[in-house]
């Protein structure tokens, strides 16, 4: 995982977002970067599509169901 800014990469949000409370995803370099959608200017994480599909069957498999 790196951070740094994209400016120009292509943001999108989850459609179950509100709009106000979410981080946003762009695929830049090979990579997913993500930011807090509250502050596009802000810090952007890195992580390679190894990382990211980790943590999302982590997700979809109910990993992290105890932090909410």
């Amino acid at each position: 995982m790196s951070q740094h800014h994209d400016s120009a990469a292509t943001w999108r949000t989850s459609t179950y977002s509100d709009g106000m409370q979410c981080v946003e995803l762009a695929a830049v370099d090979g990579d997913v970067a993500v930011r807090d959608s509250k502050d596009p200017a802000g810090p952007v994480l890195h992580f390679t599509r190894g990382e990211m599909l980790a943590f999302l069957q982590g997700a979809k498999a109910g990993e992290f169901d105890d932090l909410i």
